[in-house]
C-alpha cells in the first residue's frame, strides 16, 4: 500500500452566507492522480486553497503527510509547503522576469543551493516540459500553452511530493490542452508524485486521472474511475460525460 499524503475529513468553508464547501472528505496516496470535477463555482479551487493554508477552513481537518495543518504555526506550515508544487490557473509568471528568473525565484528564496545547482535544476525543469529553448524569453513572448508549461516547470523546481493543478487546460485550444494533459501524465510517471487536478475539462480528466471525484453544491456527489463514472446511471453525473 502506498502511503497516504493527504487526508481531508468533513471540510467546510463559507464566505458570508455563501456555503461553498458543505462537507468534503478525500484521501490521496503517493503516486496517485486525483481529478476533482465540478462546474464553475462548485468550490474546487477553494478546496485546494484550504489544503495549502491559503484559506482557513471553517470546520473539518486537513492532514498533510500525517500532520494536521491547523495545528502548525506559520514557520512549520511554510516548511510543509516546500513539499508541494502549485500550478496556478493563470500560470502566475512574473511579467518583469525572464523564464530563467521566474524559475530561479523559488530556488533563491527557499534553498541554499549553489549557482551551478540552481542552473542545473532550472535546465532540468525546462527540459521536462520541453521548453529549454525558452529559458531567456519574457512571459510576453510566450503563448498560453507555453506559459502553462513554464508554470509547471516552476511547480516542479523544488521536486515536490504533491502537485496541485488548478484548471491546467483552461483557456487553451483543444490540441494544446491535450498536450498539457499528457504532460501531467508524464510528470506523474517520472516523479511518482501525488497530484490533485482541479478541472471541468472531461478530456483532461480522462487522460490524467487514476480516480475522479465530482463536487456539486459543496458535497462529493460521486467518485470512481473514469469508466465507472462514465457508466453511471445518475443523470447529473452522466451530464459530464455524455
Amino acid at each position: 500500500m502506498s502511503p497516504t499524503v493527504v487526508e481531508i475529513t468533513h471540510l467546510k468553508k463559507s464566505f458570508g452566507s455563501n456555503n461553498v464547501l458543505e462537507d468534503v472528505s478525500l484521501s490521496l496516496v503517493k503516486g496517485e492522480n486525483l481529478v476533482i470535477l465540478g462546474k464553475s463555482g462548485s468550490g474546487k479551487s477553494v478546496l485546494i486553497k484550504c489544503l495549502i493554508g491559503l484559506l482557513t477552513a471553517d470546520d473539518g481537518q486537513i492532514n498533510l503527510f500525517e500532520k494536521n495543518i491547523g495545528e502548525l504555526d506559520e514557520t512549520n506550515l511554510n516548511v510543509m509547503r516546500k513539499r508541494i508544487g502549485f500550478l496556478f490557473q493563470s500560470a502566475a509568471l512574473y511579467d518583469s522576469m525572464t523564464v530563467r528568473e521566474n524559475l530561479m525565484f523559488p530556488l533563491r528564496e527557499l534553498t541554499d543551493s549553489s549557482k551551478q545547482e540552481k542552473d542545473n535544476l532550472v535546465n532540468e525543469a525546462l527540459t521536462n516540459v520541453g521548453l529549454l529553448e525558452a529559458i531567456d524569453k519574457m512571459p510576453s513572448e510566450l503563448s498560453g500553452g507555453m506559459k502553462k508549461r513554464i508554470g509547471l516547470a516552476r511547480a516542479l523546481i523544488m521536486k515536490p511530493e504533491i502537485l496541485l493543478y488548478d484548471e491546467p487546460t483552461t483557456g487553451l485550444d483543444p490540441i494544446t490542452a491535450k498536450e498539457i494533459s499528457y504532460l501531467i501524465l508524464a510528470i506523474q510517471k517520472k516523479y511518482e508524485a501525488a497530484a490533485i487536478i482541479i478541472t471541468h475539462d472531461v478530456e483532461c480528466a480522462k487522460i490524467t486521472a487514476n480516480r475522479i471525484m465530482i463536487i456539486k453544491d459543496g458535497l462529493v456527489k460521486a467518485q470512481g474511475t473514469y469508466q465507472e463514472l462514465f457508466q453511471s446511471q445518475d443523470d447529473w453525473v452522466k451530464s459530464f460525460f455524455h
